[in-house]
């Protein structure tokens, strides 16, 4: 499964360790991907979603009813 958060779309971000001989290696930092539950009481059913904590964050100020809706109109499936 990829690291993709499904409401902001973030992904890992790339670049170098560089290591105290100034060797640069590739490296990558994932996104804080959260897995989430929620009742969305207009379909009568539980989604889950894989959410970065900034989503979470998303969803409580907005409600999930209305990102659901957005989610829809993208096409993404949950």
């Amino acid at each position: 499964m990829s690291a993709v958060c499904q409401v902001t779309g973030a992904k890992p971000g790339y670049g170098k360790k560089i290591s105290h001989s100034h060797v640069r290696t590739s490296r990558r930092w994932e996104p804080n991907l959260q897995r989430r539950r929620y009742w969305l009481a207009s379909e009568n059913r539980w989604i889950r979603l894989r959410l970065s904590t900034t989503a979470i964050k998303i969803i409580d100020r907005r409600g999930i009813e209305s990102v659901a809706a957005e989610l829809k109109s993208r096409g993404v499936a949950f």
